[in-house]
C-alpha cells in the first residue's frame, strides 16, 4: 500500500533540480512562525458516531513553521461547562471520551535537501503524517506525501495524500493494520478587509477517507467517508469569530442510520477565539 507512495516521493525528488533561495544561505529558520489561540466552540447537529451531536467544548488549536518542520493540530476537552444539556455528558459507555486530539506533523523535502523541488503550482513537498487520538479506543496514524498547492484566488492550500493505519483495540479486532487512504486538504482565504485592519476569512478542510477495505463489519462500516468543512471568520489581531457548515458523509467510515446513528448530513459550528 504504502509503495507506490514513496515510489511517487523518488520520482519527485530525483527529476527536479534547483537552490530553493528559502535554503541556499543555509538559514533553515529564515521563514519561522508560529501561533496558538483557545476556541470556544458550539456543535449543533454534529454527525460524530453515536449521537455525539451536540457539545459546547473548549479547544486549544496550534501550528506553525520551524526549519524542516511544518506542524498543525488541536486539543478538544469535550462538555467544557458539564452541562446535562450537552451529548457528551455523562459517563455511559457511549460518552467516555473526554477529549479528542489531532496531530499532524510534515517534513519539507524542499528544507531537507536544500534544493527547490517546486513543479508548477506545487510550491514544496514534505513527508506528511496525521495523529487521531481519543480517549477510550481511538489510534488513527497516517503518513504519506504532501504539498502546498496554489490555487488561482485561494492562495496556497494544504495537499496531503496518506495511507492510513488503525492500532488494534478491544473493540476493533479487524485492525491493526494499513487499510486505506486519505485525500486532506486545507485552506484559508481572507477575502474582505475593513478600515481597522480586521477582515473577513473563508476557511476550512475537506478530509475524504477511501478504500478502507479491511474491515469487516459491512454491515455498519463503509470503505469511505467525507468531512468537509466551510468556515466564514471574522478576524482581528486578538480575536476572532465565526460560523462554519460542515457536511459529513458516513462520518469515521460507520454507515449512516446504523448501529452508530446518524453519520451523514450538514453539522453547524459556532467559535469564540482569543489568539495569543
Amino acid at each position: 500500500m504504502l509503495r507506490s507512495l514513496f515510489a511517487f516521493m523518488a520520482v519527485i525528488l530525483f527529476s527536479v533540480t534547483g537552490f530553493a533561495k528559502e535554503y541556499v544561505e543555509g538559514d533553515l529558520h529564515k521563514n519561522d512562525s508560529k501561533w496558538f489561540q483557545f476556541n470556544i466552540m458550539q456543535s449543533i447537529d454534529n454527525k460524530i458516531p453515536f449521537d455525539n451531536q451536540n457539545d459546547t467544548y473548549f479547544e486549544m488549536e496550534f501550528g506553525g513553521r520551524s526549519g524542516i518542520f511544518d506542524l498543525y493540530g488541536y486539543l478538544d476537552v469535550f462538555d467544557v461547562f458539564d452541562s446535562k444539556d450537552s451529548d457528551r455528558h455523562g459517563t455511559d459507555t457511549q460518552n467516555e471520551d473526554n477529549f479528542f486530539f489531532k496531530f499532524a506533523p510534515r517534513v519539507s523535502f524542499d528544507a531537507v535537501t536544500g534544493k527547490d523541488l517546486s513543479i508548477g503550482p506545487f510550491k514544496e513537498f514534505y513527508v506528511s503524517m496525521l495523529f487521531n487520538i481519543g480517549e477510550q479506543d481511538l489510534f488513527e496514524e497516517f503518513v504519506g506525501l504532501g504539498t502546498d498547492l496554489e490555487v488561482p484566488w485561494m492562495g496556497t492550500m494544504g495537499v496531503n495524500l496518506m495511507a492510513r493505519y488503525v492500532r488494534e483495540n478491544f473493540n476493533a479486532a479487524n485492525e491493526g493494520r494499513w487499510d486505506g487512504y486519505v485525500l486532506a486538504t486545507n485552506w484559508f482565504k481572507p477575502f474582505y478587509f475593513f478600515s481597522n485592519g480586521s477582515f473577513l476569512t473563508w476557511q476550512g478542510y475537506l478530509d475524504y477517507k477511501f478504500a478502507a477495505t479491511q474491515i469487516s463489519d459491512d454491515v455498519n462500516r463503509t470503505d469511505s467517508s467525507l468531512e468537509w468543512f466551510n468556515g466564514l471568520y471574522w478576524h482581528s489581531p486578538r480575536y476572532a469569530a465565526g460560523y462554519g457548515l460542515k457536511l459529513y458523509k458516513d462520518m469515521a467510515l460507520f454507515k449512516d442510520g446504523g448501529f452508530a446513528g446518524e453519520t451523514s448530513g450538514f453539522g453547524h459550528y459556532l467559535a469564540l477565539t482569543y489568539k495569543f
